[in-house]
């Protein structure tokens, strides 16, 4: 099997293993790839909160594609990740084809420094790769009072711009943190499609249905629920033609803007491993404590939240929740049980280990 390869079975066992277990087997697996001990250890970290907070397609689940690339020279182990600041409130950073998480953290880092100073700021960045869930950074501004807003341009195209029929527009997501004081913050993480390519992935690996209106055939539009004939399908926008629009204006402003890949530029990393792909990315920070101190801004908003709460819900509807809610649910949940882990995809992280020459998880577990 090789380093990417999908798990090869329906995920029907899973086995948990704690954070610190999940982060020492991807620095360990960072560090046969080249990286230095400390921005191994940061793309560990990131890796990990994705698992913690339910971003299991985006967590361990993608070490062995990022392996792959980083193995196959597709991308840099060792960046020299540059800041050219353009103005008081907008930065440019260039990746230099660097993981992703690094180079994304710098990005986050530069707009909070920033917008303590001037109220909001702007980052752009290009030459960078793909960075795991667009909350990780939406969520960055917020542990400092501001409100951050993020986009990507996804890291392959799985739908047409509205109305057309090619491959040219990515699942291009929109991520939105706003701090709330002491209380879980409102986090909202959407792609631009009705659905994630994560989740097809995820039915076609346990060869299930698709739901209809997922995909659509890029010969006829007739609907595409056979788990074996995704590659015929292009995914549906949310809202029709307003998925589609946000999808290309996304793009436009992560991608065109910082001379980053878009449409046709985009490299598909999932089928090719050697050839940079120049993902582009934006990270906007905005201080609350520049429309009012954040107690009160907290204050408020949680009376505005526990409100929308508390609705009545409709008839099949258990709990009105809130973007964001869930996270620090499943982030105390899974530090205090583990992380679960299919037994397909532990097997195979136990061969990447074993190509790579590191302890596997179960050696790694007390």
């Amino acid at each position: 099997m090789s380093v990417d390869a999908p798990p090869e079975a329906p995920a029907r066992t899973v086995g948990r293993f704690a954070p610190h277990v999940l982060a020492g087997l991807i620095t360990d697996a960072m560090k046969s790839c080249g990286l230095p001990e400390q921005d191994a250890a940061k793309v560990a970290e990131l890796m990990v909160e994705a698992d913690l907070t339910g971003a299991d397609a985006h967590g361990i689940f993608r070490l062995a594609q990022y392996v792959r690339r980083l193995k196959a020279g597709g991308v840099n182990p060792t960046p020299d990740i540059t800041v050219a600041r353009k103005g008081p409130a907008v930065a440019l950073v260039d990746g230099d084809n660097g993981m992703g998480h690094l180079v994304m953290s710098v990005a986050t880092e530069t707009a909070v420094e920033m917008a303590r100073y001037t109220g909001v700021a702007w980052v752009g960045v290009r030459r960078s790769n793909h960075a795991g869930p667009a909350a990780l950074y939406a969520e960055m501004p917020v542990k400092h009072g501001m409100v951050g807003i993020y986009s990507v341009v996804a890291s392959s195209n799985h739908m047409a711009v509205w109305g057309g029929t090619s491959s040219l527009l990515g699942t291009n997501p929109l991520a939105v943190g706003i701090p709330c004081g002491d209380e879980p913050p409102v986090v909202l993480d959407i792609a631009t499609t009705i659905v994630s390519y994560g989740t097809v992935k995820k039915y076609v690996m346990q060869d299930k249905t698709l739901p209809e209106g997922w995909l659509v055939n890029k010969r006829d539009g007739t609907p595409v629920t056979d788990p074996k004939r995704t590659s015929d399908g292009l995914l549906l926008p949310i809202g029709g033609h307003k998925g589609s629009g946000l999808a290309l204006v996304l793009g436009i402003l992560a991608g065109t803007l910082n001379n980053a890949a878009f449409g046709s530029e985009v490299v598909d990393f999932n089928a090719d491993s050697s050839t940079e792909t120049n993902t582009g990315h934006f990270i906007l920070a905005l201080d609350v404590e520049r429309f009012m101190p954040m107690a009160a801004f907290a204050s408020l908003l949680k009376g505005q939240l526990d409100e929308l709460r508390n609705d009545t819900p409709l008839p099949g509807v258990e709990e009105i929740r809130i973007p964001g809610d869930q996270r620090a649910v499943r982030r105390d949940e899974r530090r205090a049980q583990g992380v679960s882990i299919p037994k397909p995809l532990q097997r195979q992280l136990d061969e990447l280990a074993s190509q790579l020459g590191i302890a596997p998880l179960a050696a790694r577990q007390p």
